[in-house]
């Protein structure tokens, strides 16, 4: 990205040498993305990250379908991201019909319920590919299949599973796709969204032509090769570290599970994404031991990083069925590259530690 800050500094809307070199850059970036998921570069849309590329999805197909109001139906789940959730509690306050498909007790999306909901008048689903806080994966392709053949567009919120498992748009169905750089070691405020050719969509704020006249802005084109170059490098990568990282992750629940009494993990038995890992810890609460292990040197954090500083527990563990007081107690734990056996096993000895001295302090009994 270095050299898009200060040497290769040209518009890429310009026709001179400078702006063209800024335009072969960002072409390169979306092939790079396009190859990651397999898709076509056409079909990728640069945006300033995963809520944007929802609000551009949403929002843009339903305006260019021409929808509005009570003839309008539109689902997604109750387990969504923020970005999602309000998207489609702003449009009920526009009038716009929505409903919201349940989950079980581990985090999948009811399919049967979803078929259920649907109406002559749905002309959205909006679905996320993996929990951003259980990190469950949904059942995409089951869901697409019972879209397929309706006029129904059908939109993937793939922020937490770009770059943690392995993506193809064909085989998901998908006809909107929302990726986020930072999900994946590229840089903060960037991302893209996947339109499938044909799929019916407009750009949601007016401005220039860029991005095929869906996204108008100049080009952040430091962030645009950055993300560009954090899905080459995935490509190449995630295969290896999918196995790797899914297998320190189950190690990890495994001695957590055995050294740590009164401790569960949702969504254990089904899919999930290789780093993720959601942990009940009952009697002590979740954002104690966060600060508490901040303070020796891990970061983990408790529910979405999106909802910190809010009161109450998380919606998804809510929809989940889980007791308000067990809910306080849920800790997320995320694994990367560059974690090993080492930060496994320093890991669950100083969380055992830091739960039985809360426990021990602790009114909850």
């Amino acid at each position: 990205m270095n050299p898009y800050f200060s040497e290769k500094f040209g518009n890429a809307g310009s026709l001179h040498f400078l702006g063209q070199e800024n335009r072969e850059a960002i072409e390169r970036a979306r092939k790079q993305i396009a190859s990651l998921i397999n898709a076509l570069p056409r079909e990728i849309i640069f945006t300033s990250g995963g809520t944007e590329s929802n609000n551009l999805a949403i929002r843009g197909a339903l305006r260019a379908l021409g929808r509005s109001g009570s003839d309008c139906h539109i689902i997604t789940s109750t387990i969504e991201h923020y970005a999602v959730q309000n998207i489609f509690k702003s449009l009920e306050k526009d009038g716009v019909k929505a409903a919201r498909v349940e989950c079980d007790s581990a985090g999948v999306v009811k399919v049967d319920m979803l078929e259920d909901l649907i109406r002559a008048e749905t002309v959205l689903v909006s679905i996320m590919l993996a929990n951003n806080e259980t990190g469950v994966i949904q059942p995409i392709k089951e869901i697409a299949a019972i879209l397929s053949g309706r006029d129904i567009i059908f939109h993937v919120d793939a922020v937490q599973g770009i770059g943690k498992i392995m993506v193809d748009v064909k085989e998901l169905g998908a006809d909107l796709l929302s990726i986020s750089a930072h999900k994946f070691y590229g840089p903060k405020g960037t991302g893209a969204l996947y339109v499938k050719k044909g799929t019916p969509i407009k750009a949601v704020y007016s401005g220039g032509a860029q991005e095929f006249y869906l996204r108008p802005g100049t080009e952040n084109v430091p962030s645009l090769v950055g993300l560009g170059e954090a899905c080459r490098i995935s490509e190449s990568m995630l295969p290896m570290e999918m196995e790797r990282i899914c297998g320190l992750r189950d190690r990890m629940e495994e001695d957590i599970l055995k050294k740590i009494p009164d401790v569960s993990i949702i969504g254990k038995e089904v899919s999930r994404v290789p780093n993720t890992s959601d942990i009940i810890v009952s009697r002590v609460e979740a954002e104690a031991i966060v600060l508490n292990l901040s303070a020796l040197g891990f970061c983990i954090s408790s529910g979405s990083a999106c909802s910190t500083g809010k009161n109450g527990t998380s919606a998804v563990m809510g929809a989940i069925g889980l007791k308000p007081e067990l809910a306080r107690g849920v800790i997320r734990v995320s694994l990367g590259i560059r974690n090993t056996e080492r930060d496994i096993n320093s890991f669950v000895e100083v969380l055992g530690g830091v739960v039985k001295r809360l426990r021990d302090i602790s009114p909850i009994r």
